[in-house]
């Protein structure tokens, strides 16, 4: 994810994130994740009914859907700063897994050896659990490079796995939102350079149900 041609290096990304606030390690591309496992990552956080402590607030819940809404089906790049913080406010709480998903260097295609990887997750958001369910596809780089090189290739990045998703499996584009952060969010600000800031986060944004 660097505009530098002197480092030879694959760019790559991670489909970020794990199940609510906790850290999670990346599962690359050869390790063979399956959608089984992809599927149990993104599944909401099941609520007791008689813990009103764990239930969202409706009111918040309200404006958080009224904004998913408005962002649905828009051009990544017609997202304002604020629009950007605030869905990644609201994907923050919610279900989420991590991928790594090479691209070609300096690309927003997809690398061959990471197809399956991509296929999987396909097939995952195609379950029928998650009828209904919408996801954020969030683009994130490593901090080489420059700021606008980078927030340009993070946003192309997450608009391709978007249209991977559509084409492939036929998944409406108006369930995906898809925004770019550049190199602004970093997983690991300790190593900035490193690969684990390379990511995608594709977020469960139905993050919570109500038992029975």
């Amino acid at each position: 994810m660097n505009g530098f041609p002197g480092i030879s290096r694959n760019a790559a990304i991670a489909l970020g994130g794990v199940l609510l606030m906790t850290a999670g390690t990346a599962l690359a591309a050869d390790d063979n994740v399956s959608a089984d496992q992809i599927v149990n990552a993104l599944q909401p956080k099941t609520l007791t009914r008689s813990l009103s402590a764990d239930r969202p607030d409706p009111s918040v819940q309200t404006r958080e859907d009224s904004f998913i809404n408005s962002v649905r089906n828009r051009n990544t790049r017609s997202l304002s700063l604020g629009e950007r913080d605030q869905i990644a406010e609201i994907a923050a709480t919610r279900p989420k897994i991590d991928l790594d998903i090479q691209f070609e260097y300096n690309s927003a295609k997809i690398s061959r050896a990471s197809l399956p990887a991509v296929q999987e997750l396909g097939k995952a958001l195609s379950n029928p659990a998650f009828k209904g369910s919408s996801f954020v596809v969030a683009g994130y780089t490593d901090a080489i490079g420059g700021e606008a090189f980078n927030q340009d290739l993070s946003e192309r990045r997450a608009d391709t796995i978007k249209q991977y998703l559509g084409t492939k499996f036929g998944i409406a584009g108006s369930d995906l939102v898809t925004v770019g952060y550049g190199k602004t969010r970093l997983k690991d600000p300790g190593a900035p350079t490193a690969a684990v800031n390379r990511r995608v986060q594709v977020v469960n944004l139905t993050g919570q149900t109500a038992s029975k």
